[in-house]
């Protein structure tokens, strides 16, 4: 822009054709922009400069020495790092406007920049670059490069003006900022109880490609809204949450926890936040900020030191449209928290024993079924992790790709190119595979190939969405697959869900024993009250937060196919019949499962009747 601007600056007759020469010389030999430079040789004053350029460009000229005191809020949008860079300040900010003072109104890397990290669209004025000097200054503090000088002529007027108007204006206390700012986003009493916990954190990227963690560190001493995303992602990982729910409604914004399966309510931060907010984590998950009308999906990875071990977290992000703004879930994928041990998730033995007979066949379909949330993948991780041998090709499509196993082929989902579990799958069968992992069997493609994949000599485990084990064989039928081919192809059926687990430290007999005909409508046996059972409960201590639960435990209802069930199923039974006669072949349901698990003081009555039917 340098000779555009001094060609119009000459045909405006602001400046002569030898003074635009000489500033161009001062240009090449000691840097910096033209227009900066001529306001510094005195051949015109600031205000000639904006109030041309605002002309010129069709946009509003700002007088940042005569303007009004920006309020801190909209100060902490831009952090100084890049308020310096692009010589830029936010001046004011409306709905989703905001209005940013630029020496060059033309720098769209600039409003890009800032659009990109603000998530607000820009609405450029054009101000001196000497007036976003002392104004920028002036509300981030520190020095700069550039400084007026008063060694000639028209500049010392120039700077005297400038300098009264700068003592005039009041002057910017950082320290009461930060205070103010954090007060307003509810920061302290989580600082005070992160503190001493010895945490550090650094976000990385896919690829081996860090982000550059100090850059992430001095934004977040400047900017609270940062500080307060990367305390959220924190603290979630230190309550051992699973997800994070970010939920803005017509008054109120809050933040919630699902811990052990309940969803509890940590923070409501002000409302005038849910913008910034849900852009800093769209930035961190490498979303479209400007896309607020769609759903959008994502994923943040962090590096953490919690009390000197590190360990990597990867947060599943999802972003709604809804009413009032845009809800954000991020799910927490802890790799140090996945149990491959198929004897230490919950299984009863003899359950157990029928799933390991199952999956160590050639062929046939495993089905873990469920709701979301109830640990279907933690069971099929668990079951190839088993299988994983040299001697075995196996190959999983999952959407997405949750932890990494060495000697295990993933393969991420991508829709948007045409890359489904159908298309995936017809490649796999071309890949020699062993062994094949299938995230989920949504349609009737994915399912008929999955089948026939079971019937050609490979063993295919995947997952359904069904209430229980028998109603899974009635899914697939809906889906429009044959009954012979469900007949000859499932091998077993693994309904599961998830309970909370009596917390180990303060569990203690509960005093108030149900009476033996409560025991009995639960689902309990006559011989089982007979013998008697004692109820344990958890009175609350630190450990488990005074909730009397700490951790999770699976129930499970495995159906392994009979030849009767076969024949059932080739004469269309129902899934209640199919029911009723795998519980006489000794299937254990879910209820049975959970009472189970009460007996052995694992858990409560409370949570099996949450999470089961008789």
């Amino acid at each position: 822009m340098a000779s555009k601007l001094g060609e119009m600056l000459v045909k405006a007759q602001l400046i002569t054709d030898a003074q635009l020469e000489e500033a161009i010389k001062v240009q090449r030999r000691e840097g910096g922009k033209l227009g900066s430079i001529v306001v510094r040789q005195g051949f015109c004053s600031d205000q000639d400069i904006v109030s041309f350029l605002g002309m010129q460009y069709g946009v509003p000229a700002a007088d940042l020495d005569q303007w009004p005191t920006i309020e801190p809020s909209v100060v902490a949008l831009v952090p100084a790092e890049l308020a310096n860079k692009h010589k830029v300040l936010p001046l004011q900010r409306s709905g989703n406007v905001l209005t940013l003072a630029m020496s060059d109104p033309t720098d769209i890397f600039a409003m890009d920049d800032v659009r990109f990290h603000t998530g607000y669209n820009i609405d450029p004025v054009v101000s001196s670059e000497m007036g976003l000097v002392r104004a920028i200054e002036r509300y981030y503090g520190g020095s700069s490069a550039l400084k007026l000088r008063d060694d000639q002529g028209r500049r010392a007027p120039q700077q005297n003006r400038a300098a009264s108007q700068e003592a005039a204006a009041p002057s910017f206390n950082r320290a009461a900022f930060d205070e103010a700012a954090d007060e307003a986003l509810d920061l302290k009493g989580l600082e005070e109880e992160l503190e001493g916990t010895d945490t550090t954190y650094e976000t990385l990227q896919d690829d081996e490609e860090n982000i550059n963690a100090n850059a992430l560190q001095k934004g977040s001493e400047e900017a609270p809204v940062v500080r307060l995303v990367n305390m959220v992602l924190i603290d979630a990982i230190r309550k051992g949450a699973s997800d994070i729910h970010i939920e803005p409604y017509e008054k109120h914004y809050r933040i919630r926890f699902r811990i052990d399966g309940l969803l509890q309510e940590v923070m409501r931060p002000n409302i005038k936040l849910k913008d910034p907010v849900t852009s800093r984590v769209k930035i961190l998950a490498k979303l479209n900020i400007a896309e607020k009308r769609l759903p959008q999906d994502g994923r943040i990875k962090l590096r953490v030191n919690l009390g000197g071990q590190a360990k990597v977290i990867d947060y599943r992000v999802s972003v709604l449209p809804t009413l009032f703004g845009e809800k954000i879930v991020l799910r927490l994928l802890d790799a140090d928290k996945l149990m491959l041990d198929l004897t230490k998730l919950g299984f009863e033995p003899e359950s157990l024993e029928q799933w390991d007979r199952q999956i160590a066949k050639p062929y046939g379909m495993i089905l873990v079924t469920g709701p979301t949330g109830s640990g279907k993948t933690n069971t099929l991780y668990s079951s190839i992790a088993k299988l994983n041998q040299v001697d075995v090709n196996i190959l999983t499509a999952e959407d997405p790709v949750e932890f990494n196993f060495a000697g295990i082929n993933q393969v991420q989902m991508k829709e948007q190119i045409g890359l489904n579990f159908a298309a995936a799958l017809r490649s796999f069968l071309r890949q020699d595979p062993n062994i094949i992992l299938v995230g989920e069997i949504r349609d009737f493609e994915t399912a008929e190939i999955a089948i026939k994949a079971s019937l050609t000599g490979h063993l295919v485990l995947s997952t359904l969405h069904t209430n229980d084990a028998p109603s899974t064989i009635s899914r697939l039928m809906n889906m429009g697959v044959e009954p012979f081919l469900v007949a000859t192809s499932v091998n077993i059926i693994c309904a599961q869900r998830l309970i909370r687990r009596v917390c180990s430290k303060c569990k203690a007999p509960d005093p108030h024993q149900p009476p033996p005909e409560a025991l009995l409508k639960v689902g309990f046996t006559d011989e089982e009250v007979r013998r008697g059972i004692t109820i344990m409960k958890g009175a609350g201590c630190d450990v488990c937060g005074h909730k009397g639960y700490k951790g999770r435990v699976g129930l499970y209802e495995v159906l392994e196919m009979s030849e009767t069930l076969k024949d059932m199923i080739l004469t269309g039974a129902s899934a209640i019949e199919l029911r009723e006669q795998a519980i006489k072949e000794g299937m254990i349901t879910l209820r049975r499962s959970g009472c189970r698990k009460v007996i052995d003081g694992i858990t409560t009555i409370e949570e099996i009747i949450r999470e089961t039917v008789l």
